[in-house]
């Protein structure tokens, strides 16, 4: 009876030990999966992984269609992983994903939103046309049936179209992969809203303007004239005092708009005669909208523009501009600088300077 007992409590102890063997093979293979699931470099290419996770997307559904695409083995272990680690709210956008990451690396770069960012750059004297077809070639920007053209796009900001004109701050601006090409316009209009206000509030006293629109106006005339920061305020004082005269402000980048295709590079005298809502050659005071999009700079010669009593100005050749008080100085000017120009004549600065 003895001999019975001591062999069923020897089965029951090799049963037991055959279990917890089984239990340690178990968790070393559990730990092995999980090991391969998650600190296990993903399978990528030695140039990364380009991964677009549209608005809207699941972090199940992008593993799962990671899984398909061969990168990771494990999706649903990778899935409550992120559960465990509270990190399963991810971002839309486009990511690179380095070779070399982990299952545990793609889960906190989806879950921080470490998208990848473009850049596109509008210039100061732009159109806004120009600004607009820009944003439009920009990298992964998504082209807009309300972007299409510059009536859709003036409707979608809340603008008339012919007012549109100079409302687009030129900066550069950051976006991501799958931005609207009206989210980056309504952007760089926001901004332009947000700088004229600025420095609208800090403005100069006995100005011409009856509001920040013509200050506006004013600073985009100014962005034309000159690319010389030095000389911002005083052509913008040579305005304001000819606005103050009641002079006509016969600055031909005006002309120039007013021609709009019509214009081929040559400004004649005859174009300065020619009758155009923009032409200050003939109409007086400001045209009816600004002409360009200028910076913050211009707009804030515009609202202090530099004391003094010239009247005129003209371009030198070499970028920048003579200016006189009397009109028999400024003709002296023209002869000297105009009618006998220099071969390498231009209006604008030299790059670098």
């Amino acid at each position: 009876m003895k001999k019975k007992r001591a062999g069923a409590l020897g089965k029951l102890w090799k049963a037991f030990f055959a279990s917890v063997l089984l239990a340690c093979v178990l968790v070393a293979a559990s730990a092995w999966v999980l090991q391969a699931a998650l600190a296990t470099p993903l399978q990528l290419q030695e140039s990364g992984l380009q991964l677009q996770v549209e608005k809207g997307g699941s972090l199940s559904k992008t593993l799962r269609e990671l899984k398909t695409e061969g990168v990771i083995n494990w999706p649903r272990l990778v899935l409550a992983y992120a559960y465990w680690e509270g990190k399963t709210d991810i971002h839309s956008g486009e990511y690179l994903v380095p070779h070399g990451s982990t299952a545990m690396d793609l889960i906190a770069r989806l879950n921080r939103g470490e998208v990848t960012s473009y850049r596109v750059t509008l210039v100061e004297g732009w159109t806004f046309r120009q600004a607009l077809e820009k944003i439009r070639s920009g990298r992964n920007i998504v082209k807009s049936e309300a972007g299409r053209t510059v009536s859709a796009a003036a409707k979608a900001l809340g603008l008339d179209e012919g007012a549109v004109e100079g409302w687009i701050f030129p900066d550069t601006y950051v976006y991501r992969s799958g931005t609207t090409d009206i989210e980056l316009l309504r952007e760089a209009y926001e901004r332009m809203r947000q700088v004229l206000e600025e420095e609208w509030q800090a403005k100069g006293d006995d100005l011409p303007y009856k509001s920040p629109y013509e200050a506006l106006i004013m600073a985009s005339l100014i962005e034309k004239e000159t690319g010389q920061p030095s000389e911002r305020s005083e052509i913008a004082g040579v305005f304001v005092r000819r606005l103050h005269k009641g002079m006509r402000l016969q600055t031909d980048p005006t002309v120039i708009y007013g021609l709009g295709e019509d214009y081929d590079g040559n400004l004649t005298r005859a174009h300065l005669r020619q009758s155009t809502p923009y032409n200050t050659y003939v109409i007086d005071g400001l045209p009816p909208t600004p002409i360009a999009l200028p910076g913050r700079a211009a707009i804030r010669a515009a609202l202090n523009p530099k004391p003094g009593r010239s009247l005129y100005f003209v371009g030198k050749g070499d970028g920048s501009h003579h200016f006189s008080t009397t009109l028999t100085e400024h003709n002296r000017a023209v002869r000297e600088y105009q009618l006998k120009r220099r071969a390498d004549y231009r209006s604008s600065p030299a790059k670098g300077n």
